[in-house]
C-alpha cells in the first residue's frame, strides 16, 4: 500500500541568496593572478624583437591598465555568488516581462554559436571564405519573406526599435522618391502600439498623430479615417497591440491608408500568437518588421544585442538598409553594396549574426506547423491567465472587456489600490519574495496601475498557476497585511530603487572609473589602486551590498 502523496503547494517557499558581494575591483589583490604567462623564449625574442616598440605611439598605453589582481577561484566564486542574487528567464516563470515575450531559448542553439567556424569568423574576411553563414542569414531571409508575406527581407538591424527606424526610413525615402516628401509630413499610429513607432517618427521629422481606442475598446476606424490625408505618409501600428487586444479591422485600416496614398506599417513585435494564422501581406502592409529575440526565441541578454529583421513588399524592396546577402546563379553567396535608393547602413555589417543563427535553429526545428503550435499554444497560455488573473478581486483587464485576447495582456490594479492604496510597483516588487516578478514595461501609462503579463507558448499549466498564486496571495496581503508589502522586499537581495536617485546625475556614477574619479579625485591614467606599480591612489571604501 503506498502512502498518500502530499499536494506541492502553490506558493513555494522562496529566499534569495544574499552575499553582500563587493564590485570585483574591490577584491583586487596585489599580485594575485589567474593565468601566469610563460616568460618568452630567447629564441623567439630575437626573431620578433621588440613587439611593443614597434607600434605607433599612439597605439601604446602610457599607463597599465587599471584590471582587478585575482586568481581563478575567486572570480569563479564572485560571479556565481551574484548569478545567486538574480531573477531571470532560466531561474523564474519570467511572464511578467510583459511585452518582452520571454521564452525558452533552447541551449543547444547556444552551442551551436559556440562552435570555431562561427566564433571565429571576422565580417570582413572574404566572402568566398564565409559561404556557410551567409548562406544561414539568406535562408532565413527567405523563410521571414514566407512568414510574413512579404517580397524581400533584411537582417540587417540589432533591435526591434531599430528596425522601426528603418521602416520609417523607407517611408520617407519612398515618397522622396516619388516627389511627395514635402506633402507627406505626419505619421498616425495607436496608443497602445508600441512607443518606438510614434518615437521613430518623430525622430524622422514627422508629425505624429495618435488614435485612441473606440467605445468598444479596440482602435477607433473613424478617428483613423477622419486624421489621414494627402498629408499622411504612413500608419505604424502594432497588431496585436500591446493590451494584447488583436485589431478585427485591421484590413479596412490599411485600406483607407492606402486610399489616400499612405503606406503602411507593421509592428510584429507582438507576433508570437500569430505565427502561421495570418501575415501582414495578407492584411496589405507594404512594411513589417519582427523582433527575433521576442517572437523567434533568440535571448534578450540583459537587453542586448536583439535582433531586427525588415520585410517589404517588392515596391519598398529597393530602399531596404543594406549591404545585402545575394545567392548567385551557380549557388554561391556574395555581398552586394546597398543600393542607390537604398536608406543606407544601420548597423554594422549583417546583422547580429549568432541571434541570427539562433533564429534560423529554431525555425527549422519547429519547422511550418511547430511555428503554428507554438501561436496557439501562446494563446491558449495567455486566455487561461487571463481568465484566472481576473478572478482576483482588484485585478481587472480593461478594455474590449470579456473578449480574448492574443498573446498578452495589460491589466490594472487600480480597484485594489483604491480599496487599499497599494500601487502596481509595490505588488511587483513584494513579488520578488516569492521568486516572481513583473516590470514596468506598461507605455504609456494610460492604463492606471498597469501590470503586463505574457505567458508565451513555454510555461505550462502549473507554472501559469504558481504565478497566479503569488499574485493572488500580495493582493490579500495588499488588503490584510499591507506593510508587509509596503516594505517589500524581504527575501530578496534587492531593495528599494529612488528615483530621485536615478535623476540626478550628481548622485550616480556608470563606471568604477567614474566613481572613482568623482568621489575620490583619481586621474583617468595610471595604475589601479590596489597596488600596480606606479599606483599612487588610496584604496577606496568598500561599497558592498549595492
Amino acid at each position: 500500500m503506498s502512502l498518500p502523496v502530499a499536494p506541492k503547494p502553490a506558493l513555494r517557499r522562496f529566499h534569495q541568496a544574499r552575499w553582500d558581494e563587493p564590485v570585483i575591483f574591490e577584491l583586487s589583490t596585489p599580485g594575485e593572478r589567474g593565468v601566469l604567462v610563460s616568460p618568452l623564449e630567447d629564441g623567439v625574442r630575437a626573431q620578433v624583437g621588440d613587439v611593443v616598440a614597434d607600434l605607433p605611439a599612439s597605439l601604446r598605453r602610457v599607463a597599465a591598465p587599471k584590471l582587478p589582481e585575482m586568481g581563478q577561484m575567486r572570480v569563479l566564486k564572485h560571479y556565481l555568488r551574484l548569478s545567486q542574487e538574480n531573477l531571470g528567464a532560466d531561474f523564474n516563470v519570467d511572464i511578467g516581462q510583459g511585452t518582452c515575450t520571454m521564452k525558452y531559448s533552447p541551449k543547444i542553439n547556444d552551442q551551436l554559436i559556440s562552435v570555431p567556424q562561427l566564433v571565429d569568423m571576422h565580417p570582413l574576411q572574404d566572402p568566398a571564405d564565409a559561404q556557410g553563414v551567409l548562406e544561414i542569414v539568406w535562408r532565413l531571409e527567405r523563410m521571414l519573406a514566407e512568414i510574413s508575406g512579404m517580397d524581400e527581407v533584411s537582417l540587417h538591424t540589432q533591435g526591434g526599435s531599430a528596425a522601426i527606424w528603418s521602416n520609417i526610413a523607407m517611408i520617407r525615402a519612398y515618397h522622396e522618391a516619388n516627389g511627395e516628401g514635402e506633402q507627406r509630413r505626419e505619421v498616425i499610429t495607436t496608443i497602445f502600439s508600441h512607443p518606438s513607432n510614434a518615437a521613430a517618427a518623430k525622430a524622422a521629422g514627422y508629425e505624429v498623430i495618435t488614435i485612441f481606442p473606440d467605445a468598444e475598446g479596440y482602435p477607433d476606424l473613424a478617428a483613423l479615417k477622419a486624421a489621414l490625408s494627402p498629408r499622411t505618409a504612413a500608419i505604424m501600428v502594432t497588431n496585436p497591440e500591446d493590451t494584447g487586444i488583436y485589431n478585427p479591422a485591421i484590413r479596412e485600416w490599411v485600406d483607407a491608408a492606402h486610399a489616400v496614398g499612405a503606406l503602411a506599417s507593421y509592428d510584429q513585435a507582438n507576433a508570437n500568437g500569430i505565427l502561421g494564422i495570418t501575415r501582414a501581406r495578407d492584411a496589405g502592409f507594404d512594411v513589417c518588421h519582427f523582433n527575433l529575440h521576442k517572437t523567434f526565441s533568440t535571448p534578450h541578454a540583459c537587453g542586448g544585442p536583439g535582433g531586427g529583421a525588415n520585410a517589404v513588399s517588392a515596391a519598398l524592396a529597393p530602399f531596404l538598409p543594406g549591404p545585402r546577402i545575394v545567392r548567385e546563379d551557380d549557388g554561391s553567396f556574395s555581398v552586394a553594396e546597398a543600393g542607390a535608393q537604398s536608406i543606407g547602413s544601420v548597423a554594422p555589417f549583417h546583422g547580429v549574426i549568432p541571434n541570427l543563427v539562433r533564429a534560423y535553429s529554431w525555425i527549422m526545428a519547429l519547422g511550418a506547423d511547430g511555428l503554428l503550435a507554438a501561436a496557439e499554444i501562446a494563446v491558449l497560455n495567455n486566455n487561461y491567465l487571463l481568465k484566472k488573473v481576473t478572478d482576483i478581486p482588484g485585478a481587472s483587464a480593461p478594455y474590449a472587456t470579456g473578449r480574448r485576447r492574443i498573446e498578452q495582456v495589460r491589466y490594472s490594479w487600480e480597484e485594489l489600490f483604491q480599496e487599499t492604496g497599494i500601487s502596481s510597483e509595490e505588488i511587483g516588487v513584494r513579488l520578488s519574495d516569492f521568486g516572481m516578478h513583473y516590470w514596468t514595461s506598461h507605455h504609456p501609462y494610460v492604463v492606471p496601475q498597469p501590470f503586463t503579463l505574457e505567458p508565451t507558448e513555454s510555461y505550462s499549466k502549473a507554472e501559469i498557476d504558481e504565478y497566479v498564486a503569488a499574485l493572488a496571495e500580495v493582493a490579500r496581503e495588499a488588503r490584510e497585511t499591507p506593510e508587509v508589502v509596503r516594505t517589500a522586499p524581504h527575501n530578496q537581495t534587492v531593495h528599494h530603487t529612488h528615483h530621485d536617485d536615478l535623476d540626478d546625475p550628481e548622485r550616480w556614477a556608470i563606471t568604477w572609473r567614474a566613481y572613482r574619479r568623482k568621489y575620490f579625485g583619481e586621474q583617468p591614467v595610471g595604475a589601479i589602486a590596489s597596488g600596480l606599480p606606479g599606483s599612487t591612489a588610496a584604496p577606496a571604501p568598500a561599497v558592498w551590498g549595492h
